[in-house]
């Protein structure tokens, strides 16, 4: 993927495709719009469909493309499924913290994502809406012990107060340029000895489990 042209013949070292997935009315498409263009909309309509939005940035001096696709998370539009998944290289399972049953949902949709996309995808679950602390459905303690059982980053963000949201997606695309670059070096000294690089397809690259430093702040933790 590299050598790719962006805007104003800006050279793009990588493309990441990112798919934020989970119920209906989670927050995906509030997380991707606070991402992507810095906004929130109080009156935000039911994403139909998919739709994608790109942020450039950089990692270790490399200009990466951020593709984060959003998904409708409502049971009709689940026809999508296959192509929506086909080449991410990065999840975002989003559940509503103050709807415990967007929580209990994340199994489903985890094996979902399973199902459909490579398996060394980078996956974060994020506990969306941590401004409204009152009304905590979901203990950190239940999705810590989720994440931390299905080898999964975790955090929880406000896309209305901007907390944590640049953080959980910078986290997801430096792990997978790590991933990437890892396997591109391996690769080049592979060739380098004269090895087969066709040795490498298949390998089973392990994303090793955040420790989980939390402290309450206005509601959210901060997993680090």
């Amino acid at each position: 993927m590299s050598n790719l042209y962006g805007d104003y013949n800006q050279k793009i070292d990588y493309v990441f495709k990112v798919v934020l997935i989970g119920d209906s009315a989670v927050g995906k498409s509030q997380l991707l719009a606070r991402f992507a263009r810095n906004e929130f909309s109080v009156d935000s309509k039911a994403t139909i469909g998919v739709e994608f939005q790109t942020k450039t940035l950089s990692i270790d001096n490399k200009t990466v493309k951020a593709q984060i696709w959003d998904t409708a998370g409502q049971e009709r539009y689940r026809a999508v499924t296959s192509a929506y998944y086909r080449g991410a290289v990065g999840a975002m399972l989003v559940y509503d913290m103050t709807k415990r049953q967007s929580f209990d949902h994340m199994a489903r949709w985890l094996e979902e994502l399973r199902g459909h996309a490579d398996k060394n995808i980078v996956i974060m679950l994020i506990g969306n809406k941590c401004d409204l602390g009152s009304l905590r459905a979901v203990p950190t303690e239940d999705a810590q012990e989720f994440a931390q059982r299905e080898n999964l980053f975790f955090m929880e963000t406000s896309a209305l107060e901007a907390t944590n949201v640049e953080t959980a997606f910078l986290t997801v695309l430096t792990e997978i340029y790590r991933i990437i670059s890892k396997k591109s070096l391996t690769a080049n000294e592979e060739n380098d000895a004269g090895g087969n690089s066709n040795l490498l397809k298949g390998t089973r690259i392990i994303v090793p489990g955040q420790e989980q430093h939390s402290e309450s702040k206005g509601g959210c933790c901060y997993s680090s």
